[in-house]
């Protein structure tokens, strides 16, 4: 085992969280990611189309990982992915589009796609890069509905506290290309599809709201959870989730022959951060890769399992989870789940001596914010009390990024263009 490195200052030991967390994000980078796991050329044509905050990247590593696995078979195709997201690509065009909240840019790169694959013949391989924020860029209001309609559904799953499974059940089946679609449409064309998971649980279906990847959801299912949340929806909506259920299923032909591959996890970002601080001598504990529940209220759940660790270690413990928590909004501050979680965190622990914490989205955007997470360590109870700004109130007013603006405690980091949803670490420093 390694010396620990010694944590011997406020700075030391949040310059360390801040480089094992940029470990995490660098592992599940897309440009390393494909290797020797790409389909055979076709006797045809090869397309490839794809959406999230990832997509763009993704494309730009597989032009270079297909130039090398077939040099005679030329790519062609389009991606969408967030304002911002772009990377240069030769092949593969990059079109932008709103997330989270879905635009008129979405739709037409939507119909774009579709237009792309929909002439394709069984001679022919589509190659579908797949990645978080997929969803909302990925926009075709199925008949009857119009993006008026999806944005109030959208807007109103999102501030409800749902978890993403519960959103993406909702999302398929107001859609016209997700929950399988996209590939019906591409058929008899050969689909194979590339992931970078953001769900808890990896389900490839639920990346995205799996367009793709049929799954075994109804309209009734989607209705019930818009009941269940208390939701209010356009008589629209309604009258289509009650008239209509044509989704795609699983046991459909057409999917005989189609591929999906999940190319990076929450828990690849999370096994390369055991793999930084167990090199530094530091003891790890992961607590799972797919947590889920109210932001604020694992925050205190997490902040207790810290003080109890305290006091039986005789070395630093780092504490690692990921997955996708939810808020649910009551204020009209400014934040995303991670630096309400923190906030939580920082809440319960009042300030106790040894305990840093760090989390992010590892997209590089916390919600619509402009920074990826936050970080805390002992200081800054002294530092908020004395700038007489509280953490219960800023929790009470869902204003966690104007809380840790006020410590300098944001993490900026700007797009990242991967995304496997929350990295969240605790340091645990011996007892004096």
């Amino acid at each position: 085992m390694n010396a620990y490195v010694p944590f011997t200052s406020h700075d030391a030991s949040r310059q360390w969280l801040t480089h094992l967390a940029q470990s995490a994000v660098s592992a599940v980078y897309p440009d390393r990611l494909f290797g020797d796991c790409l389909p055979n050329s076709p006797d045809g044509r090869t397309v490839v189309v794809g959406a999230g905050k990832a997509a763009a990247a993704m494309a730009k590593a597989l032009e270079s990982a297909w130039e090398a696995h077939c040099p005679t078979a030329p790519l062609e195709g389009m991606v969408v992915t967030r304002y911002g997201h772009s990377e240069p690509c030769r092949h593969i065009e990059v079109l932008e589009a709103s997330h989270p909240m879905p635009d008129d840019l979405g739709i037409e790169a939507a119909q774009r796609i579709l237009d792309r694959v929909g002439p394709l013949t069984a001679d022919d391989l589509v190659i579908v890069l797949v990645s978080g924020g997929g969803s909302a860029l990925l926009t075709l209001p199925a008949p009857g509905l119009e993006l008026a309609d999806k944005q109030a559904v959208n807007q109103a799953l999102l501030r409800c506290g749902a978890p993403i499974q519960d959103i993406n059940t909702v999302r398929r089946h107001l859609s016209a290309i997700k929950g399988g679609r996209l590939a019906f449409h591409a058929h008899p064309a050969r689909v194979v599809t590339y992931l970078v998971s953001d769900v808890p649980g990896d389900e490839p279906s639920l990346v995205a709201s799996g367009p793709t990847l049929p799954d075994d959801s109804t309209a009734a299912d989607a209705l019930a959870l818009i009941e269940h949340y208390g939701i209010e929806i356009p008589d629209s909506v309604y009258h289509h989730l009650t008239k209509h259920d044509n989704a795609p299923r699983r046991d459909d032909p057409g999917f005989a022959r189609d591929e999906a591959l999940i190319l990076a996890r929450a828990r690849d970002a999370l096994e390369a951060a055991r793999e930084r601080a167990e090199r530094s001598g530091v003891d790890v504990r992961i607590l799972g890769d797919d947590l889920e529940g109210e932001a604020r209220e694992l925050g205190q759940a997490q902040g207790r399992l810290a003080l109890e660790c305290q006091s039986e270690i005789d070395r630093p413990l780092l504490i690692l989870s990921g997955g996708e928590t939810s808020v649910t909004v009551h204020g009209d501050g400014r934040g995303g789940r991670n630096v309400e979680y923190l906030l939580g965190l920082f809440a319960y622990l009042k300030g106790a001596a040894g305990i840093y914490a760090l989390a992010i989205d590892t997209d590089g955007i916390d919600g619509s914010e402009d920074n990826a997470g936050a970080m805390f360590g002992p200081t800054c109870w002294d530092r908020a009390r004395a700038a007489r700004i509280s953490p219960v109130d800023y929790l009470d007013n869902n204003d966690a990024y104007h809380f840790f603006a006020e410590l300098d405690g944001l993490i900026v980091t700007g797009p990242t263009r991967t995304n496997v949803n929350d990295f969240r670490a605790i340091l645990v420093l011996p007892k004096a």
